[in-house]
């Protein structure tokens, strides 16, 4: 086959391996520390790499890949990787591709929670602290018009967002409910209404973009089969039990490590929408119901989950790494944070690996499935209405010290306490919106400079 390039990127060989398999993890170790700024960051990353760069896929493929993993629960630019490497290196390609994408931001992160357990309540990081919480609420709220401006383009789905919201925000129904229902609702919809629901027959033809240094064809594939899929499958859920299963066993069902275990790999499978859709969920559960944090640190913990490479869902392993620290059992506290930490990131991100492996010689036919293409385009319009739950939840909690439950029946909801407003949060949020939808900085860039504002206003004495 041709072998032109560029001149950016030397020619490779494609014997054995479509991709010499270390260059391949070499391009894998360069792309995980350049993943900032949500999956849209970091898929633009492997686009300009893997596509534009080394040109190791074509446009169609990455597309068609891309596609793929928008059907699965899970953060989709994390199985897009285990995808992609998946085509180019088989099974040990997705395993390095899809571990090298998430080990940076594990490592940084779980220095981060160190960090914050230590010393969160000197004047210092908390000042930084309070720099980033008002900026994540501008950036939650930037995530809910990006996804609303994709997903509702009709009245129906604008429509089903608005329930979603109001479900959740006023009735307290529980995320999965609202994914599953809305899911249900589209395939409804498909059957008897269809024009309310605009769906797609396929992804689309190939697109313009460079010529790929492996044609289409010759990317790895594997023939479908039952013997294969029991042997993904059994293979998958014991790397997946058996770290569970062990710390159920050494440390007790009741112990805080079989919770944060169970609880996450509950909610791994229930991710549709990505990170900032089901942290609703683990917020709502976290704060409420096992008490791991509090709301105040579950928006200082996604502000440390956006300046670290990786994906955002890795919220969780500070959560993980807080509840543990506090509720440690027999272990000192601090090994048992660690534990919790990597344990609640092994059950989150095992799945992803599992999905791909087991889903990816079957996907193919799932392209043209517009039953399917309804339920997901349902289930992305919930999405907005939980995304606006979580900027809502962010705003009462970050702009006001106190908050008061208001109940009659059914409703149920947080009031803030309009006396207990915070100036200086106010207009660290003002100040990160501007600069997210006006001057258009990065995520990363914004984080930065309201933490540096933060600081700046705690050492004066005015946080």
């Amino acid at each position: 086959m041709s072998t032109e390039h560029d001149g950016a990127t030397p020619p490779v060989a494609v014997q054995g391996d479509l991709i010499p398999f270390r260059t391949a993890v070499r391009a894998w170790f360069a792309i995980s520390w350049q993943t900032f700024g949500g999956p849209a960051g970091q898929i633009a990353v492997m686009q300009r790499t893997l596509v534009d760069e080394k040109r190791w896929i074509g446009q169609g493929r990455f597309l068609h890949a891309l596609n793929y993993c928008m059907l699965l629960p899970g953060p989709e630019a994390q199985q897009l990787a285990v995808y992609t490497g998946w085509l180019l290196n088989g099974w040990r390609g997705g395993l390095v591709a899809g571990g090298l994408f998430v080990l940076p931001g594990m490592l940084a992160l779980l220095v981060l929670s160190a960090i914050y357990v230590a010393f969160g309540e000197t004047t210092v990081v908390s000042a930084v602290f309070a720099g980033l919480a008002p900026a994540v609420l501008a950036i939650v709220v930037q995530a809910v018009l990006r996804v609303g401006k994709r997903a509702l383009t009709s009245p129906a789905l604008v429509v089903l967002a608005v329930v979603a919201f109001v479900a959740l925000t006023f009735f307290a129904v529980p995320f999965p409910l609202v994914v599953l229902g809305a899911g249900v609702i589209g395939w409804l919809v498909h059957r008897y209404a269809p024009s309310w629901i605009a769906t797609s027959a396929g992804h689309g033809k190939e697109s313009d973009g460079p010529a790929p240094l492996i044609p289409d064809d010759a990317l790895h594939a594997e023939k479908p089969s039952g013997r294969r899929a029991l042997r993904v499958l059994v293979l998958g859920l014991l790397a997946w039990g058996i770290p569970l299963g062990a710390v159920a066993l050494l440390t007790g069902v009741d112990s805080v490590f079989t919770q944060q275990g169970l609880f996450f790999s509950g909610s791994a499978l229930v991710t549709f929408g990505g990170a900032y859709a089901v942290l609703a969920y683990v917020a709502q559960q976290a704060v409420q119901t096992y008490a791991w944090v509090t709301p105040g640190e579950m928006t200082r913990g996604l502000a440390l989950a956006e300046t670290t490479p990786g994906p955002l869902i890795m919220v969780v392993q500070f959560v993980a790494f807080l509840g543990a620290y506090r509720n440690p059992g027999d272990l000192d506290p601090w090994a048992a944070a660690v534990l919790g930490a990597l344990l609640t990131t092994w059950v989150t991100f095992v799945p992803s690996f599992l999905f791909i492996f087991l889903g990816a010689p079957y996907v193919e036919r799932l392209r043209g499935n517009r039953t399917l293409s309804a339920a997901l385009t349902a289930i992305t319009a919930a999405v907005v209405g939980v995304i606006a739950n979580l900027a809502l939840y962010f705003t009462t909690h970050t702009l006001f010290a106190t908050s008061n439950p208001w109940t009659a029946g059914p409703l149920s909801f947080d009031v803030p306490d309009l006396a207990t407003i915070q100036p200086a949060a106010v207009g660290i949020a003002v100040l990160a919106a501007v600069l997210l939808f006006v001057v258009r900085w990065s995520v990363l860039r914004t984080l930065g400079v309201c933490a540096v504002v933060g600081l700046g206003l705690g050492l004066a004495g005015l946080l």
